[in-house]
């Protein structure tokens, strides 16, 4: 789950990070009142799921409130284009608006897991304000890396150490290191997958402050996480994952045009490297889980169907607790509910009650080409379209 940067910098705040004075706007009206606020020069920063706001002019330094309503009329409203939204962009309802800072120099830093090592891992640079990506692959020596023992915790000597090898002057290592420190505290804290903030600035007056922030959250542990889960943008999500998500079933949209519904995340990735192995590219990653009841497999199904892109179907299902003959139920009683499924469907059902499974989608009158092993299925799902 990820949240916006105000959010961010709200939870930064809670944990003693130093941000920027300022607030979110939803209309240039308050934008404007905003920067009033501030002193006339202030920063107008688009708030949407995506990086590279910055090279798409979604972040702009304005030099009076009437400049910063400007900037807010031409952002509300409109889709903004990055390297990470695609073509279509993605529409800005907020901005946040905060004080213009004269800017020493830009570091990064950032806290995520290292699965390799199986603990997180601090990261840091000198080389602060573009994507991490680029430093790696053109100055990866400036990469700093620096594990951390969960029960152990950040400890003193790690602050110090980051700090010397990111160049901070010696009179600021010391808040330098309490920053990095509260910067894991969030991170372990609030369950995150990823604590960015790039750039982390040193002031012209000597500041150590967090200029942007970005937090992703691990799902698997929003149910202990009750505040973080009610700060979610749904607008921000692809809708058809959020329908998913309600309906307790894991839905990914991806760029192809096979619809796959399979029952375990292992076997999805195997029938979509299946998919792809045979010469087609899967829509989705869609999995109902182990357990799933037909009324599940049945939302899974529209779900798929409500996908413009989808030319094709296949569901791929070992029956175990989820019986073959509840998958065969709730794809019957959803094609019913559409009036048809309108592309070619392969099904291949291995497992508890498959022959009762197989026999209900042949008696249904749908148009279902049945499979044995995953191979056939694959082929006969990108045959269809031909």
């Amino acid at each position: 789950m990820k949240i916006h940067e105000y959010q961010a910098k709200a939870i930064f705040a809670q944990f003693g990070i130093p941000v920027p004075k300022g607030r979110v706007a939803a209309t240039p009206a308050e934008a404007r009142a905003i920067a009033q606020e501030l002193g006339g020069k202030a920063v107008v920063k688009a708030q949407v799921y995506a990086g590279g706001r910055g090279k798409a002019g979604g972040v702009k330094v304005v030099a009076s409130p009437q400049e910063a309503e400007q900037v807010a009329e031409r952002l509300l409203g409109k889709p903004l284009v990055t390297h990470q939204t695609g073509p279509q962009g993605v529409v800005v309802r907020r901005v946040l608006v905060e004080e213009a800072t004269a800017i020493q120099k830009e570091l990064y830093l950032s806290v995520v897991i290292d699965r390799a090592r199986q603990c997180p891992v601090m990261m840091a640079s000198e080389a602060g304000g573009v994507d991490i990506e680029e430093v790696a692959a053109k100055t990866p020596e400036k990469i700093l890396r620096q594990p951390i023992d969960p029960i152990a915790g950040f400890q003193l000597y790690m602050g110090r150490r980051l700090a010397a090898g990111m160049n901070i002057p010696a009179n600021l290592a010391r808040p330098a290191g309490a920053l990095m420190e509260s910067l894991y505290k969030v991170f372990s804290a609030r369950d995150c997958s990823l604590a960015e903030i790039n750039p982390l600035v040193i002031t012209a007056d000597g500041r150590v402050l967090a200029l942007d922030a970005k937090l992703n959250f691990d799902d698997n542990a929003l149910f202990r996480q009750a505040e973080v889960k009610g700060l979610q943008d749904y607008s921000e999500d692809d809708p058809l994952e959020v329908e998913a998500s309600k309906a307790g079933i894991t839905y990914i949209k991806l760029d192809g045009t096979v619809g796959c519904m399979v029952n375990g995340a292992g076997l999805a990735m195997a029938t979509m490297d299946a998919v792809l192995l045979m010469g087609a590219r899967p829509a989705n990653f869609l999995d109902v889980g182990g357990g799933a009841s037909h009324q599940q497999v049945q939302e899974a199904f529209k779900i798929i169907m409500k996908d413009p892109s989808v030319d094709r179907v296949l569901i791929n299902v070992f029956g175990g607790i989820l019986r073959c003959d509840i998958v065969a139920t709730g794809v019957i009683e959803a094609a019913r509910e559409l009036g048809g499924v309108r592309v070619p469907m392969v099904v291949r059902m291995q497992g508890t009650n498959r022959d009762e499974g197989k026999r209900m989608l042949a008696a249904s009158g749908l148009k279902v080409a049945l499979a044995d092993d995953l191979k056939e299925a694959a082929r006969a799902v990108v045959a269809a379209k031909k």
